[in-house]
């Protein structure tokens, strides 16, 4: 009784809260709190399950890596990357296009935060795209789908969640597991883009214009590009840990910033600084407060006996696979990946040892489908982002996002059907 009372007073108290329109940190650790105080299951050792909540070293790379993403968004790599991509990409019809995917792609593995990508490349790239015939929308929904894949290619911030989250799962191990299906998820949007740069007749070539010297733009941007291959360098030849490869990227932007492209003075630094610390700390608070849920209900037996029910209904892999999928991509249209996480590993990790899944190529999939939410209506982070500097309403993008979200889910089912392009390289670099 204490089991099925006790969960049914914590997922229904959780998502009553969630309706009333608690944020969903305050509705975690409540709904955790009033579950233990109610069941006797020791309300005196919240305050160290707080504790354990965040502390964990490789959390620590989590504020970091956000203060990095920041610290090159101001910096101005965003702008330098664009004209470089140009000068590689040639005046072509959607070359425009292209290059928005490729530059967010390449932040991606700087910062490892979407929006953030999405907004640095958006304020850049809109406004040509727009004078080249794309429709506001259009470059919105490409932009904000590009901008996806920064919590696929490492450094993630997801993945350093999932990692704490899930014993025996390595930040290194994912990080290379995610390279591949994040490349591969990047490229998927160039489908959508040229089919309908070629249908409607947006994104033709500029006649006259004139491309980019090749070798000036690349000395413009070696400074943005060297930054993925010092971080992720750096860690696959032991120099730094994940945790120290982030204090190393700070360092780094810190330094291209002020001396090499003078675009960061003490006031930005401080701004930079302030800002990065709030998200930080929004983020940290909402894994604290989700410690004492997963307490709650670990101690319960809840999570467990759900997945079992699951297992029960599902017998078939593939089917299970499906419905996980189905579930994560309606949850990543009203939640953000970390809260997704926080929500959902508790009770899909033993789904997964279930069947006997790879826990770091799961880690991939689960990412990967979450990807999608994030530009997915009507609660996409990165669509609103995009959006608002576009000047355009969400509901004008929806016919644009249906297809890169069909592209990328294509992306996702491949990584589904083939898991090597996910395990292939942590494997070759001895990590798994």
């Amino acid at each position: 009784m204490l089991l099925v009372g006790g969960s049914v007073l914590l997922m229904v108290g959780f998502f009553a809260l969630l309706f009333l329109g608690v944020p969903i940190g305050v509705a975690l650790g409540l709904s955790g709190a009033v579950v233990i105080l109610v069941e006797q299951l020791g309300i005196l050792a919240l305050p160290t399950n707080v504790y354990t909540g965040i502390a964990s070293y490789p959390l620590l790379a989590l504020p970091m890596f956000v203060l990095a993403g920041m610290v090159f968004e101001r910096a101005g790599v965003a702008l330098r990357l664009v004209e470089f991509a140009i000068a590689c990409v040639g005046n072509r019809r959607g070359a425009l296009g292209i290059v928005a995917v490729i530059v967010c792609m390449v932040l991606g593995g700087i910062s490892g935060s979407g929006p953030a990508d999405a907004a640095a490349v958006a304020m850049v790239m809109i406004p040509s795209m727009n004078a080249q015939g794309y429709p506001k929308p259009f470059s919105a929904s490409l932009i904000a789908a590009a901008g996806s894949t920064a919590i696929l290619i490492p450094p993630s911030l997801a993945f350093i969640i999932y990692a704490v989250m899930v014993p025996g799962v390595s930040v290194p191990a994912l990080f290379a597991a995610g390279m591949f299906p994040g490349i591969i998820a990047g490229l998927s949007l160039l489908v959508p883009l040229l089919w309908f740069a070629k249908r409607d007749g947006f994104g033709a070539p500029v006649a006259g214009l004139d491309r980019p010297p090749l070798g000036r733009t690349f000395r413009r941007a070696l400074w943005g590009l060297v930054a993925p291959i010092i971080i992720l360098g750096g860690m696959r030849s032991g120099a730094f840990t994940p945790t120290e490869a982030a204090v190393v990227a700070v360092f780094y932007g810190l330094f291209v910033g002020v001396f090499v492209y003078r675009t960061l003075d003490l006031r930005s630094i401080f701004d930079v600084l302030v800002e990065s610390a709030e998200i930080s700390a929004i983020v940290l608070m909402i894994k604290t407060l989700a410690g004492i849920f997963a307490h709650a209900g670990s101690t319960l037996g809840a999570f467990d006996a759900f997945a079992a029910t699951l297992v029960g209904i599902a017998h078939s892999p593939a089917v299970m696979m499906a419905a996980i999928m189905l579930i994560l991509l309606i949850a990543g249209m009203l939640l953000d990946a970390i809260s997704i996480f926080l929500i959902f590993i508790p009770i899909l990790i033993p789904i997964a040892r279930q069947f006997g899944w790879d826990l770091t190529w799961f880690g991939v999939v689960m990412t990967m489908n979450l990807a999608i939410g994030t530009f997915t209506p009507p609660m996409a982070v990165n669509l609103m982002v995009t959006c608002r500097i576009a000047g355009v309403s969400m509901e004008s993008t929806v016919k644009w996002v249906i297809w890169m979200v069909v592209a990328m889910g294509a992306a996702t089912a491949l990584v589904i059907v083939v898991p090597d392009i996910a395990m292939w390289l942590p494997r070759t670099l001895g990590y798994r």
